[in-house]
């Protein structure tokens, strides 16, 4: 007889003298009780839940819309190898009174007159009424506009990130001064042109003298504030004037998105279906799981996907960047600023979500939560901020928050699928038998057809680059 610690030992004259079946043995001839495959990369996928799905019938939808004007205040490219950033010249195409102007041999020539600058945080670039020498073209780093408030004050009227440029005025010939002041939020580095050297190039270029000493618009109709065409009206007005006559425009050339695909093979051995399918059937569990990672693939396409995704295809105008990194209630509120009209939901990483949450803490704030289907969620101004996973969070620990309308009532955000399709599983996913191989192999084509749709451009907004790690 063997005893440690109290245990007696097999082999030990006391397990000989047991009496009863033990419990080991007893679970040969018992049935488990056990679950279906568990898998960890489910997740709420709140945006296929959230979006208003249109079917597409054909295949393709289109997205018909009012003419609008190019005013050309896109963002800036720039060739940047390691420290060194040099101006590609089409790019130049992007500042407003170069928009239409297209000799490159001339644009070429102005970009080889930019120089680089770098600034620390809180360094004046430029200073209001100082004069308007020199046009500068914000590479990388964050940059404030600053004005004067109302009552003097001092207020920062935007926050400007990589891309954007600091007025055009060095590319004409009257002198100017600045309008606001400029100041460095992070490090910035920034490519100037001087008023001399633009006007040296401008002097020797008939073409692009006369092209800036045009009206850039030219005889093009009047513009709304969303850059469409006016509509001609009268109001007011008394007796019997003559009433203006007008049309509306469309696009000549609409955008059309195409259905897109997610697709697997799925792969089981006929034996296992066979033998091993009860109490649970094993295809049937292979599939459910095959789907999921389908749909979470979809929900990820939906994000990211550079031809459809929201966070590629959100308009450069309804793009914002945080005033001083982390996601504060100020840079929520001007979120919400870009998509004012009937905001649906904001979209955001859970990190992301957690970083709201320290810095409303920080301030004494306690957005109240919201009933959504069960679920409590975070709000902000009684808009519901939802968690997803598929917004990237990039090395640096920076992020983006997206704030959508959606609905085709709404002119926003929709999703589109087509359902209805030959051995259909789930609305808009479909699983083919293909057969069985000589190795007794039975293969099914799974299949997902989606995609997503932005009405108008002021149906999204985007908060770029906030910081998690505060």
């Amino acid at each position: 007889m063997v005893t440690i610690a109290g245990e007696t030992l097999p082999g030990s004259a006391e397990e000989s003298q047991i009496s009863s079946l033990t419990t080991a043995a007893a679970r040969n001839l018992a049935t488990t009780t056990k679950t279906a495959p568990q898998m960890q990369g489910i997740t709420s996928r709140w945006l296929l839940r959230l979006l208003p799905w249109v079917q597409v019938s054909g295949g393709t939808y289109r997205v018909n819309r009012r003419l609008a004007y190019t005013v050309g205040d896109g963002r800036i490219d720039f060739d940047i190898n390691g420290t060194s950033v040099s101006i590609i010249p089409d790019e130049l195409r992007e500042l407003p009174v170069l928009q239409d102007f297209t000799d490159t041999p001339v644009l070429a020539a102005l970009g080889e007159r930019f120089t680089q600058h770098e600034y620390a945080p809180g360094e004046v670039i430029a200073q209001a009424g100082t004069p308007h020498d020199r046009l500068v073209l914000i590479a990388h780093g964050r940059v404030d506009r600053i004005g004067t408030g109302k009552y003097g004050d001092e207020a920062v009227l935007e926050a400007l990130a990589g891309g954007d440029h600091l007025g055009d005025a060095p590319l004409n010939a009257a002198d100017g001064q600045w309008e606001f002041s400029y100041r460095a939020v992070t490090r910035v580095t920034v490519m100037t042109l001087a008023r001399q050297d633009a006007q040296e190039v401008i002097g020797r270029t008939p073409a692009l003298r006369d092209h800036l000493a045009a009206d850039p618009r030219g005889d093009a109709r009047p513009a709304n504030a969303s850059g469409e065409s006016e509509v001609a009206l009268a109001s007011g007005h008394h007796g019997e004037p003559a009433l203006p006559s007008t049309f509306v425009d469309y696009e000549p050339a609409p955008r059309e998105y195409e259905l897109s695909v997610a697709q697997t093979v799925l792969r089981t051995h006929t034996r296992v279906g066979d033998l091993y399918s009860d109490p649970m059937n094993q295809v049937e569990e292979q599939l459910k799981l095959t789907v999921q990672a389908l749909r979470e693939r979809q929900e990820h396409e939906m994000i990211n996907n550079p031809g459809f995704g929201l966070l590629h295809n959100t308009d450069l105008k309804q793009r914002i960047h945080p005033r001083s990194g982390p996601p504060t209630p100020d840079d929520l509120d001007e979120l919400l600023a870009t998509v004012w009209k009937d905001p649906s939901f904001l979209l955001a990483h859970p990190k992301v979500i957690a970083a709201i949450g320290r810095e409303c803490s920080a301030r004494g704030l306690y957005p109240d939560a919201v009933d959504f289907m069960g679920h409590s969620v975070p709000s902000w101004r009684g808009v519901p901020i939802f968690p997803c996973n598929k917004i990237p969070v990039t090395k640096e620990g920076t992020s983006s928050v997206l704030v959508l309308r959606t609905g085709e009532e709404k002119q926003g955000v929709v999703g589109l699928h087509r359902s209805g399709i030959p051995d259909e599983y789930e609305p808009s996913l479909s699983v083919r038998f293909m057969g069985i191989d000589d190795k007794a192999i039975a293969n099914y084509l799974v299949s997902a057809y989606y995609s997503a749709a932005i009405l108008v451009p002021d149906a999204v907004g985007l908060l770029q680059d906030v910081e998690i790690g505060h």
